[in-house]
């Protein structure tokens, strides 16, 4: 449950953030889907939570 729970967060936050993280070259790796469903835009960032979930836990390996 506490997984289900974490995704959907990330899911809500890149929903949020899609335009500053394009900016920075995530949401646009080989594994992120947009998909276009009744005239919405949904945005699933497969592979851009894969690295930011790294780059979390190189930083959390810091401290």
């Amino acid at each position: 449950m506490r997984w289900l729970i974490v995704f959907v967060v990330a899911f809500l936050i890149f929903n949020g953030l899609r335009g500053w993280l394009e900016r920075m070259g995530l949401g646009r790796l080989p594994g992120d889907f947009l998909l276009r469903i009744g005239g919405r835009e949904v945005y699933l960032p497969l592979a851009s939570s894969v690295v930011l979930s790294l780059i979390a836990l190189g930083v959390g390996w810091l401290f």
